[in-house]
């Protein structure tokens, strides 16, 4: 029998990494630390400045994985938002997933300029692939601090956090294509770029995941699903979510939109079938996010992180304090938000792996100075989890709006 020795060893070294991640974050969440720290900081041991030293750079890798990983947690998300939820949060959360988005963009463009002395587009970039927030960490947050919000402050930041992705990723993919095309002072150019493409990618999108929700809805129903094949269930659901994505993507609307959009019309049509998926499912996502970290700790170099420490604490710092309001005042004060409510809209506005797949595109794509972007975008996301994170459930209690109190 012969026996594949490399192969092995890499199997018992990865099942290792996520058991200790695991009970890493067992731990730690009795701390209000996200587990997703814990899975970054166990990949960033194993890694090249780390004990065992490993040394990873396949970028194109994190973004597949994290692409994937993504998918599942936004279909997962979608079955488990409940339709009056949707209603209720859809307006305001639109307006953050757009307006929102682009303000807090744009002031960061600003702070990575004077901060880190890039170009214009270069800062876009970042402020592109930190702009949105991490639908990942925020219901994993938000589970784990079991905060009892009002319905709609609620359903605005879980919505937000599901729709506001396509919107960072036409933002990140038209700027680098209009870099690519060689642009950098014509803004119309820019435009006509940017404006066609989120069209698409967002109506396309929103199309196919209404179409692709009711549909599944209905066959889902016709199939002899049994209590007892919750497993297959989830499969079935899982395996649903990516066919759409790449339908989707193929086509040339947003899969990611798609997959949400589809989860929520499955939970409204075929109750039964998606409540039965959902826990399966939720092994799947817990898997994707665990692989998803533990790849990006591994391809975070820290000693060259550790280069922009300064610059990125004051990258950070804007996006928390200045970028981040501004953008959910512009958007929430004309639809009667409340100070108060704005204030923890604005604080939990977490980032988590995602914003760093979004900061490999620009590496993929050869863009020049892209490795500074990343390892910023990286330093950005770990402040979010190690800062906004444990102090969310203390903030809505003296902010009054957890309704426990």
């Amino acid at each position: 029998m012969s026996h594949g020795g490399g192969a092995d060893i890499l199997t018992a070294v990865a099942a290792a990494l996520v058991l200790a991640a695991i009970v890493g974050a067992l731990y730690t969440h009795r701390f209000g630390l996200s587990h997703l720290v814990v899975f970054m900081g166990v990949g960033m041991l194993a890694g090249v400045d780390g004990p065992l030293g490993l040394r990873f750079e396949n970028y194109g890798a994190a973004v597949l994985v994290g692409n994937l990983a993504l998918v599942l947690i936004l279909f997962d998300g979608g079955l488990r938002t409940r339709w009056n939820f949707l209603r209720i949060g859809m307006a305001p959360a639109a307006l953050l997933a757009t307006l929102g988005v682009l303000v807090t963009a744009g002031v960061v463009a600003g702070a990575a300029r004077l901060l880190l002395g890039v170009p214009w587009l270069q800062g876009l970039l970042l402020g592109a692939a930190v702009s949105s927030t991490d639908a990942s960490a925020v219901f994993a947050q938000f589970n784990a601090s079991k905060l009892a919000l009002p319905h709609r402050l609620a359903a605005t930041i879980e919505v937000e956090s599901a729709v506001n992705d396509p919107m960072a990723i036409v933002l990140t993919v038209g700027l680098i294509t209009w870099m690519k095309a060689g642009g950098g002072s014509d803004e119309v150019e820019g435009l006509q770029i940017l404006v066609p493409l989120l069209l698409r990618q967002l109506g396309l999108g929103l199309v196919m995941g209404v179409a692709a929700g009711l549909i599944a809805a209905a066959c889902v129903k016709r199939l002899p699903l049994q209590d007892d094949h919750d497993g297959l269930a989830a499969l079935l659901m899982a395996a649903f979510g990516l066919l759409l994505f790449g339908l989707t993507n193929t086509l040339g609307g947003s899969g990611f939109l798609a997959a949400y959009i589809a989860g929520v019309f499955m939970r409204h049509h075929a109750d039964r079938e998606a409540q039965l998926a959902l826990p399966g499912l939720n092994g799947y996502t817990w898997l994707a996010e665990a692989g998803l970290f533990l790849l990006l700790g591994l391809l975070v170099t820290p000693h060259e992180v550790l280069q922009f420490v300064v610059p990125g604490l004051g990258v950070a710092a804007a996006l928390m304090l200045v970028a981040r309001p501004l953008g959910i005042a512009a958007c929430l004060a004309p639809l009667r938000f409340g100070w108060r409510e704005q204030a923890f809209v604005a604080w939990s506005g977490l980032r988590g792996g995602w914003p760093i797949v979004l900061a490999a595109y620009p590496v993929l794509a050869g863009v020049p100075g892209a490795w500074q972007l990343f390892d910023v975008a990286f330093l950005v996301v770990l402040l979010s989890l190690l800062i906004q994170g444990p102090t969310l459930a203390p903030l809505a209690r003296a902010l009054r709006l957890d309704r426990k109190v």
